[in-house]
């Protein structure tokens, strides 16, 4: 027997013997993957099943955590000493690499979930070190336990460092929970290796929809575009990547001079004398990484980026230092000791230079990143920049407002929010809505609606529109609010803006008359026609509110455009990827498991809704019915491509064409997951079964936003 047969571990958990068995993936790595819809299972969860993090944060003595992270700042440990005796800076960064993940466009990334604890995230190159900081937590996240999530912890951590260092904050939100796995969902690039960059075409279009500039980074190169140190063209790419994450001009330069302003950057040697990352580091690293033999391998020999030295004289300190050395001076470019490129000021002042981080009678000279540089040599970079320099005051309450942005972008409404330092401020890019009532005049309102003539399938349709924007990544879209009748959800060809149009005349008037808002009778129009197709009661909660046009930031929500929508068989263009990898996306986006999107596809065609008329396998459409199963499973029917996303089915015995299918549709009974889950509702006594479940996923969708109701 040779080695690998002798060994007794079943090779499904092997690591190292990779030949020894394949995968279905290396079988058919085309197959669609559905386990994006099945990640943060629950038996990866070590919590019990009614452990409720916002009430455990309730209880947390959140005065006395907040004075230990406080007193950590300053209470540096020999094994990872602190620049300058204060942690401060570390934390900021800490936090600003845990929230600073996240983009707009799928509302992925950003510190939501704790996430940085995990793979990839704990080992990108631009989170070199952090893994220091996370451990530093460690004893507070062991004292007050399950009441701070990790999540929330590396969040506060950042807002602690900024006030115990003079800065001034916006506000604190807990509720965060962590996950357990490392998210599976996120797109981060194609590249296969960590700084790479593969995600540009033409005149340096990053692709939809990442953000940051290369492999492995959260923002940009500090070096400038693919390390070359040319100012105007990172403003291109500083602007374009901060766009991406939500943030304005103003925003963008406060947050890069206000997280310069403290600390400094690491790049005392080579990176030749730096190990392997947490993830690929040798067991008795325990999870640690990035081992450095340079020196002492911390404190002044530490290696991070590469780039070394302190941005202002007095790094622990909140002030306008960092605009007054920019203005001040004329700046060379100089290769660090690691030889990256940075930038130093041309015979600075000695009162301008700061203290070495780890020996405080010596005196160093301050820098500045090609990053930083473009906060000077680009136009409307500049403009801001000055302004900020001749007004501090704006300066740090722009910074305040647009970190607490950063750390509170991907928690959804402030409804969400707990804690005692809530701001009670609304902000527009928490999507504010005005509360709704929950008195609703069932009946009345039922026959109202019903007199108008409006067909099931439009307000189906309308419901469903509205419902569906909704995004679990970052909380935003869903049917509160009526948005749906605003710019831009108004006019996005998936909505069918004249048939919307003609059932929000109606709901306008409707809500006139009863004193109810529209967001509800978009919902309880989409509920009373499904009770009317199937014969089910299907359940209805008012209490939505109608946001107003002033109280909605239209370019915000251009992003929540369905660009493909499975569900209702639209797509507005071709893309890169097919249609069905589209629909799990969505379905994932919105928080949907496998089994509820196949119902609820299924049912909304069996309700005609199919924007190509793709799909409707079914003779009466005013019903909801398993229809579209039986049908699809239905082996008289042979299916042929006429086009790259229509299929004909042919009537095997007649050779008649019988039916019309999309991509979408014929993958539940091509994909055999999907296949598996189509046949629980196609055998003969899935009646009840299949409208059950649909009532069920669709009750789950119109309320995904009513937070009132899933707290």
């Amino acid at each position: 027997m040779d080695d690998i047969s002798k060994c007794p571990v079943m090779h499904g958990s092997a690591t190292n013997n990779k030949g020894v068995s394949t995968s279905n993936k290396d079988w058919w790595p085309n197959q669609l993957n559905i386990n994006i819809l099945h990640q943060n299972d629950k038996r990866s969860n070590p919590m019990a099943v009614a452990f409720n993090y916002k009430e455990e944060f309730k209880k947390l003595d959140y005065k006395s955590l907040k004075n230990d992270l406080t007193d950590l700042m300053t209470d540096s440990k020999d094994w990872w000493p602190a620049d300058y005796g204060h942690y401060g800076p570390f934390f900021i960064r800490l936090t600003w690499h845990a929230a600073g993940t996240y983009r707009t466009w799928d509302g992925r990334g950003g510190g939501g979930t704790g996430d940085q604890r995990f793979a990839p995230l704990n080992s990108w190159p631009d989170n070199g070190n952090l893994d220091k900081a996370r451990r530093l937590l460690w004893p507070i996240k062991q004292k007050y336990g399950n009441k701070i999530s990790w999540a929330d912890l590396f969040i506060l951590a950042g807002n602690v460092a900024i006030e115990s260092m003079g800065g001034k904050t916006f506000g604190f939100s807990g509720g965060r929970e962590d996950i357990w796995t490392p998210p599976e969902d996120i797109y981060w690039g194609k590249e296969n290796k960590w700084l790479e960059n593969n995600r540009y075409t033409g005149k340096r279009i990053l692709e939809t929809p990442l953000g940051a500039v290369q492999m492995g980074l959260i923002y940009v190169n500090p070096q400038g575009p693919d390390g070359r140190p040319d100012p105007l063209a990172s403003a291109h790419d500083i602007r374009e990547t901060f766009a991406r994450m939500a943030m304005n001009d103003a925003e963008t330069v406060a947050l890069t001079a206000g997280g310069h302003t403290f600390g400094k950057a690491h790049g005392a040697a080579p990176e030749s004398n730096v190990g392997a990352e947490p993830e690929g580091a040798p067991i008795e690293e325990m999870g640690l990484g990035w081992k450095n033999v340079h020196g002492t391998g911390k404190g002044g020999d530490a290696i991070t980026s590469g780039i070394e030295g302190p941005w202002t004289a007095n790094p622990t300190k909140w002030d306008n230092g960092y605009f007054d050395l920019l203005f001040k001076y004329e700046w060379e470019l100089v290769k660090s000791p690691a030889g990256a490129y940075q930038w130093h000021p041309i015979n600075p002042d000695e009162n301008d230079m700061a203290p070495d981080a780890a020996d405080p009678s010596r005196k160093v000279t301050t820098i500045m990143t090609t990053a930083d540089m473009a906060m000077k040599e680009d136009p409307e970079y500049n403009v801001i920049s000055k302004r900020f320099h001749k007004n501090p005051d704006e300066f740090a309450d722009t910074f305040a407002r647009a970190w607490f942005k950063l750390l509170h972008r991907d928690m959804g409404p402030k409804t969400r929010y707990i804690g005692p330092e809530v701001p009670k401020e609304d902000l527009i890019w928490q999507d504010p809505v005005p509360e709704g009532s929950k008195k609703f005049d069932h009946e009345k309102i039922k026959n109202e609606i019903f007199k108008s003539g409006l067909s099931i399938q439009e307000l189906v349709e309308t419901a469903w529109a509205s419902a569906s924007t909704f995004r679990s990544t970052d909380m935003r879209g869903g049917a509160n609010g009526a948005r749906i009748r605003l710019a831009p959800q108004k006019d996005w060809e998936v909505n069918k803006p004249s048939q919307l149009k003609k059932v929000i005349d109606i709901y306008t008037v409707v809500s006139k008359n009863y004193d109810v808002s529209i967001a509800d009778l978009i919902v309880y129009g989409g509920c009373i026609a499904i009770e009317k197709a199937s014969g089910k009661k299907v359940p209805f909660s008012p209490g939505r509110g109608d946001a107003s046009a002033e109280q909605t930031d239209a370019d915000s929500f251009a992003v929540l455009e369905p660009l493909s929508d499975g569900f209702r068989n639209y797509q507005k263009q071709e893309f890169s990827v097919s249609p069905e990898e589209m629909l799990l996306d969505k379905s994932q986006l919105m928080g949907l498991t496998a089994p509820e999107m196949t119902v609820l596809l299924g049912g909304l065609r069996s309700l005609g809704i199919s924007s190509n008329g793709f799909g409707v396998f079914t003779e009466n459409i005013n019903e909801l019915s398993n229809d579209f199963f039986l049908n699809l499973l239905d082996m008289s029917t042979e299916w042929n491509k006429s086009e790259n996303n229509h299929y004909i089915g042919i009537d095997r015995n007649t050779g008649d064409e019988t039916k019309s299918a999309s991509r979408v549709d014929l993958i539940f009974g091509s994909n055999s997951q999907l296949r598996a889950i189509s046949e629980v509702y196609a055998v003969n006594d899935s009646k009840d079964v299949f409208l059950s479940d649909f009532i069920r996923a669709w009750n789950k969708v119109m309320n995904f936003d009513r937070f009132d109701l899933n707290s």
